[in-house]
């Protein structure tokens, strides 16, 4: 990768001052091209230079023998494509090749940008071929006068015109240089300026948040490198900004990890994952210069890695609830997401602390060791170069160790999503609330995605990380996705409005967690249906206690508890008589009470595939009043725990009603309880809806957790009826405490924690 030189550094101080001179003039055109331009490519000549070298470095990939295997290989082959490209090139008025005809959104820039790494790559056989760069330039130039003209009708998605587009075309003029003479390149300009405006970084609303917005800074610093143009590449800095700053409500990050997009919907693993990646490649590229991104709100962004993103990958693969509509496109989705995590941490480790490195370089190994579905490395040979050599160099490296998953709990209250982590299995929870929507659909996709945020509860033992991998989105029965409480109404496709517009009207959605157990809670309404539950989970070191309650609807039809769907037709076994059944080599499950489940085994097809599916469920029966379940899921167990587990749950119902959900796990010291309204459950009195986890430990000394859920407390007073000596630790949210024969607490406003638990530390006596 380049260094900045000694010569550019002793300039950077006075270049940098340049830069916010010339920035005015030039969003002001007082800087036309042929006076201003030929001052700013001549005082910024260097600096450019190395932007654009530092951008095919990082971009496009460096770091590797392109000698040695896989790289010769796949730069051979990336150097044949494009020569046949280069050959087949026919530029006419309805394609610039015969059989892929205009409008190629995708495509066709596509295969520009590929023909110009070709040229800047080395091994590729075509290597600074001029001919190579001429049919680049040519073809720019053809789809610039033929579709991507300034006088062009805007027609389809919004984003090809204003990013896709832009981006891929300057990506490939900007690699191949001078090759794309200043008429053209001007033109170019012309073009990207009159779809890409200033005016679109204006204002940080609508389709220029989030993600959006790193990707038109992305042609924003394109645009400044194809013109060596300091005023775009300092509005492209500056207008990443507002990206970096926690929001409380709509597009980007939450401070507790959350990130949205779409205003309504989870999406670390689509759009987060395309911000993050945008953002590393920005920092690492403008690292040094005289651009670099110095706003303090970038360490948000570092801080991002481990707690917005690691908490939502599971040995390499990206869990599917916080990947948006993307969830149906293609089998393996959730690893091919995972792996551009993976390299966008990889990338921006390059701008982070060496403690910081030394982290995530040791966390991304782990992914890549421990996704055997799809091997990271493997995979990476045939998409991404750059990716590649960067993870072989941390997977050879014997001084980077292989970090395992960190055990505990995260709960993501303010995107209505938790993920649960214990030695041997993961479970990921998916709701909605008055902020979160039921799920997304759009431009035809997951169309049939209805009842993922109605608690669908992912888990994955150890073997099975490509469970929801395999087809499992285009062949499952839509209506029973696991864990979720639903009306068996039929539902049109693309119920309820596009792009996460449907929200239910609940606010209890969340819990109580002290980062190692939690209780999570949804207060749930039914999906253009009559139905609502209270739904409880609570997660402990072997098993999902899972509770639901006022169960009621009136739609005519049966509601249904989904226990399980597991893509398998792996045996099962079960004892009706004891209250228990196994599914061979995934887990087992419970049923204390008098709930049996039904089953189903069958084989299920898209017309193209065909997967095998074990289906538990309870029948609610139709038009439920005030029903009920509880189950214990039991991930990975073998037939004889479950059958163990069936004799001693292992835990104590206090309550399980429409006012309060609560269990005691003695061997824990535990005590969760979801209160829906002001009551008492199993000890503890609280005066307003909350969830409380109470933990003794072995030392004298508990642990209290409370949350508000619905983000609307304005005081809370907790009442615990266990002897206690002293507070040892408060939280700020704590305004005092009454100790002795009961501990009371009493919270001031807790409205402003954004549904965050509270801890406090008290001793028994």
């Amino acid at each position: 990768m380049h260094r900045w030189s000694r010569r550019a550094f002793l300039r950077l101080g006075g270049a940098a001052a340049a830069t916010a001179a010339l920035a005015p003039a030039a969003a002001s055109g007082a800087l036309e091209p042929g006076g201003g331009q030929g001052l700013r490519e001549g005082l910024f000549a260097e600096e450019f230079a190395l932007l654009r070298a530092r951008w095919r470095d990082v971009t496009a990939g460096s770091g590797f023998d392109a000698r040695a295997e896989p790289y010769r290989t796949r730069l051979a082959r990336l150097g044949a494509q494009a020569a046949r490209h280069r050959d087949t090139m026919a530029p006419a008025d309805g394609w610039l090749w015969p059989g892929q005809a205009f409008p190629s959104f995708t495509a066709t820039p596509a295969r520009l940008q590929a023909m110009a790494r070709a040229y800047v790559l080395p091994g590729t056989g075509v290597t600074g071929d001029p001919g190579l760069a001429a049919a680049v330039a040519e073809g720019i130039d053809h789809y610039r006068r033929r579709v991507y003209a300034v006088d062009a009708e805007q027609t389809g998605n919004w984003w090809h015109w204003r990013i896709g587009v832009p981006r891929t075309l300057l990506d490939a003029a900007v690699l191949i240089g001078p090759h794309l003479t200043d008429i053209r390149s001007a033109a170019l300009r012309d073009a990207v300026d009159h779809f890409v405006p200033e005016s679109r970084l204006g204002d940080y609303s609508g389709r220029s948040t989030g993600a959006n917005r790193v990707d038109l800074c992305t042609v924003m610093l394109l645009r400044a490198l194809l013109r060596s143009d300091p005023g775009k590449a300092a509005l492209a800095v500056s207008a990443l900004s507002p990206v970096f700053r926690y929001v409380d409500e709509g597009d980007g990050f939450y401070r507790d990890g959350s990130f949205i997009q779409h205003t309504t919907v989870p999406y670390q693993g689509a759009y987060g994952a395309s911000l993050l990646a945008g953002l590393a490649t920005l920092l690492a590229v403008l690292h040094g210069s005289p651009w670099e991104v110095t706003d303090p709100g970038r360490r948000n962004v570092f801080d991002a890695v481990e707690q917005s993103f690691a908490p939502v990958v599971h040995d390499g693969a990206c869990l599917d609830l916080v990947r948006g509509r993307g969830i149906g496109r293609r089998p393996y989705g959730d690893h091919k997401r995972g792996r551009e995590i993976a390299a966008a941490i990889l990338v921006l480790g390059e701008a982070a602390s060496a403690a910081e490195r030394d982290r995530w370089r040791a966390m991304v190994k782990g992914w890549a060791v421990r996704d055997t579905a799809v091997p990271m490395l493997k995979a990476a040979e045939g998409s991404d170069l750059a990716f590649h050599a960067r993870l072989a160099a941390v997977v050879a490296d014997a001084a980077v160790p292989a970090a395992d998953e960190p055990p505990g709990h995260r709960l993501l209250p303010m995107s209505a999503r938790a993920v649960h982590r214990r030695p041997g299995w993961c479970a990921g929870l998916s709701m909605a609330s008055h902020r979160v929507a039921y799920y997304e659909h759009g431009n035809g996709e997951n169309l049939r995605g209805w009842h993922t945020g109605a608690g669908m509860l992912y888990w994955w033992a150890e073997g099975h990380g490509d469970h929801y991998s395999d087809s499992f989105w285009s062949t499952v029965d839509p209506y029973r996705l696991p864990g979720t409480t639903v009306s068996t109404r039929r539902l049109p496709d693309g119920a309820g409005g596009a792009w996460g517009d449907t929200c239910p009207p609940a606010r209890w959605v969340g819990g109580a967690t002290d980062g190692v157990y939690a209780t999570v809670g949804q207060h749930l309404n039914g999906l253009e249906s009559s139905l609502e539950a209270f739904k409880t989970w609570v997660f402990l070191d072997d098993a999902v206690v899972c509770l639901g309650a006022g169960i009621t609807a009136a739609d005519g039809v049966p509601v249904e508890t989904v226990v399980d769907n597991r893509r398998t037709d792996a045996p099962l076994t079960e004892d009706r008589a004891a209250g228990w059944a196994h599914l061979e080599g995934h887990g087992g499950y419970v049923f204390p009470g008098p709930d049996r489940p039904r089953t189903l085994r069958e084989r299920r097809t898209d017309g193209t595939v065909a997967r095998s599916y074990t289906t538990l469920w309870i029948d609610h029966g139709v038009d439920p009043d005030a029903a009920s379940y509880v189950y214990l899921l039991l991930p990975g167990a073998s037939a004889g725990l479950t059958g163990a587990r069936a004799a001693d749950p292992g835990f104590v119902l206090l309550a399980n009603t429409a006012h309060a959900q609560a269990v005691r796990v003695p061997a824990l010291g535990l005590t969760a309880a979801n209160f829906w309204v002001a009551g008492t459950a199993g000890g503890l009195t609280a005066s307003a809806p909350c969830a409380v986890l109470a933990r003794e430990a072995g030392d004298g000394t508990a642990v209290l957790a409370v949350s508000d859920p619905r983000c609307d407390l304005d005081g809370l007073t907790l009442t615990w009826d266990r002897p206690v000596g002293e507070v040892v630790r408060g939280d700020r949210a704590l305004a005092t405490a009454t100790t002795g024969r009961r501990l009371t607490l009493v919270f001031g406003p807790l409205s402003g924690r954004y549904g965050a638990s509270a801890a406090v530390t008290v001793r028994l006596s």
